[in-house]
């Protein structure tokens, strides 16, 4: 049977993931035309930015895909691609300060267009990769004037607002995907859980004995490792809140 694909995967509506995507390719061409074997003969420099701009957008796809399953996971994931973008716009700095470029007042009107720029909402039909490309090439476009056809100062600069742009993003997610975890929990997160429940339910319908620090019904376990590896033993099912223990008889 022929596989049919009717819609866009989850992540490719996020603003952040179209911004993302727009730092990526802007730090390529940056570095392609700017970090060359003069300021970076080892190539190492270049390097270092293009994977911390990839690290932002692939962290965002990776983590949104994660969402079913766990949202520790996706957290996780989020705050790294956050973290990536400290790490991308401190190159960005260390190069303006590198070649004594002037970094734009956080009250100059280029700075506050890049800031304030709102993306566009993406539309996606059945042709949903050539759709998303056509969507990340057109908001790239809007930042043009500095990113390609302005100085290594006015990309620089452009750059350094992007990644500063994407952390509001990255952060306000984080803050949204903590309050669903609080509420709750994901898959994973609940898997265990319930597992949890079906053992203590279990050992209570097999008699087990009570737990003598907090009284919930016990488990049968097994010491793993040290001197009594292979020893059975009754531990309290509210493990790792409770530790209480009783010799297996």
């Amino acid at each position: 049977m022929a596989i049919r694909f009717t819609s866009a995967p989850s992540y490719f509506w996020l603003n952040a993931w179209v911004l993302a995507n727009i730092i990526e390719l802007a730090t390529q061409r940056f570095c392609d035309r700017f970090v060359d074997h003069r300021i970076d003969p080892g190539h190492r420099l270049f390097d270092q930015m293009t994977q911390a701009a990839r690290s932002i957008r692939a962290n965002i796809a990776e983590g949104s895909g994660r969402h079913e399953t766990s949202l520790e996971t996706e957290m996780r994931l989020t705050d790294v691609a956050r973290a990536s973008t400290h790490e991308l716009m401190g190159d960005f700095m260390n190069y303006m300060m590198r070649h004594s470029l002037a970094p734009w007042p956080t009250d100059d009107r280029r700075f506050l267009s890049v800031i304030n720029l709102q993306l566009e909402k993406p539309v996606y039909g059945e042709n949903f990769i050539s759709d998303a490309i056509a969507h990340i090439a057109a908001q790239q476009a809007r930042f043009d004037c500095f990113l390609e056809r302005g100085s290594d100062s006015d990309a620089c600069n452009c750059l350094v607002a992007l990644c500063l742009k994407i952390n509001v993003m990255l952060t306000s997610m984080l803050a949204a995907q903590l309050r669903d975890f609080r509420q709750q929990g994901g898959f994973t997160e609940n898997l265990t859980q319930s597992r949890l429940q079906a053992r203590r339910e279990q050992a209570d319908a097999q008699g087990a004995p009570a737990c003598p620090k907090c009284g919930k019904p016990m488990l049968r376990r097994m010491q793993k490792k040290g001197q009594g590896q292979g020893r059975e033993f009754w531990g309290c099912s509210g493990f790792p809140g409770c530790d209480g223990l009783r010799p297996l008889r």
